[in-house]
């Protein structure tokens, strides 16, 4: 019998990839650099205003706590976020814009969540509660 080790998320991530290679609003360099990345790879992707923007879950809201790219002026970028409000600086290359994103990606940051960031949240919490229990040693501390 053949055991599939594939993600759950991985065919929804990819589709991902292809439609914001298909709807033309990235820089294709940008979106090769991104995609030859196997952290953002992993990550869904999608676009605003030029923008490439990386979430933990596959479905909208998406998450807001992974850098972004913008394009700026002369085929170079500028790295901002994860929040708007927030600025990393500018990459002249996609290839340094994409380093700029993997050094700031979250703790565990893994394959794409398959659900909403509330989902995501939910099941987060639900890992971190999970903890092994403390092992007897058969030796008394007293």
């Amino acid at each position: 019998m053949d055991m599939d080790t594939t993600p759950p998320s991985h065919a929804l991530v990819e589709a991902g990839w292809q439609k914001v290679r298909a709807d033309g609003r990235v820089r294709p360099k940008l979106l090769e650099a991104a995609y030859a990345e196997p952290r953002l790879r992993q990550l869904f992707p999608w676009t605003g205003m030029g923008e490439l923007h990386f979430s933990r879950c596959t479905e909208q809201r998406w998450t807001w706590d992974i850098p972004y790219i913008q394009p700026a002026a002369e085929g170079e970028y500028w790295v901002s976020g994860p929040l708007r409000s927030e600025s990393v600086g500018p990459a002249a290359t996609p290839e340094q814009a994409v380093t700029m994103v993997v050094e700031r990606l979250p703790p565990g940051c893994g394959p794409a969540f398959v659900g909403t960031p509330e989902e995501l949240a939910i099941h987060d919490a639900a890992s971190l509660s999970v903890s092994p229990e403390p092992q007897d040693t058969g030796h008394s501390t007293i």
